[in-house]
This record gives C-alpha cells, structure tokens and sequence, in this order.
C-alpha cells in the first residue's frame, strides 16, 4: 500500500451567514483553492485525476457537485471528475480520507482535497 501525503493546505475564506460573502457563490470561492493548489505545486492541469472536496451544508444554487464545479472554474481539464463530500464539520477530513484512500489504489496519482464553507 502507498502512503499519503498532504504536501499543501489551502482554504477559502470562513464567513458568517448573510456576511460579506453572502453573494459568492461556493463554488466560485473552491475554484480559487483549486487553481491556487494546482499553481502552487506546480503540477500540469491534466495530472490531477480527481477533485475531492468538502463542503458543508450546501442549499439553493449551492446544492451540487462544488468540487467538480470548482475544477472546471479552476481550469482543470474536463476529463477530469469531483465529488463533493458533506460531513459537516468533518467535511475537509473526510475529503482528504477519501482521496488517501483512492490514491492507495494508484501510488502516482494527483488527488487535491479541499474544503470549502
């Protein structure tokens, strides 16, 4: 079995209900962890094989797939696919659980777990 590691850690901003992020859609705020993880590590968009995200308490327009959203805003190729995962407040641990876990099947896959509010 291969190990995993977090070699990263970046998170949208928290808010309050009806604060000044009321208006900003959740995935719009996860597309900006996504790129900015991509970027940060230097990896090619067409590396990552998966998006795992968590995120909590989702409503409205914000009622769908965040991570697979926030991927194609981020600029991740198509091919590639996002589950979100709602956990409450475990959501971000039970993301990054996942994606450990699926990487263990594949030792040399890109795998970016994030958390959103």
């Amino acid at each position: 079995m291969t190990d995993a590691m977090i070699l990263d850690a970046v998170r949208t901003p928290i808010g309050r209900y009806g604060g000044v992020l009321a208006s900003v859609r959740s995935d719009d705020l996860a597309a900006h962890v996504v790129r900015a993880a991509v970027e940060r590590n230097r990896l090619p968009p067409d590396s990552v094989d998966e998006v795992y995200m968590g995120c909590a308490n989702q409503a409205g327009e914000d009622n769908r797939n965040v991570a697979r959203m926030a991927s194609l805003l981020a600029g991740l190729p198509v091919e590639v696919p996002g589950a979100t995962v709602n956990r409450l407040c475990a959501s971000g641990l039970e993301a990054s659980r996942a994606a450990a876990s699926s990487n263990s099947a594949t030792p040399t896959s890109s795998w970016p777990a994030a958390s959103s509010p």
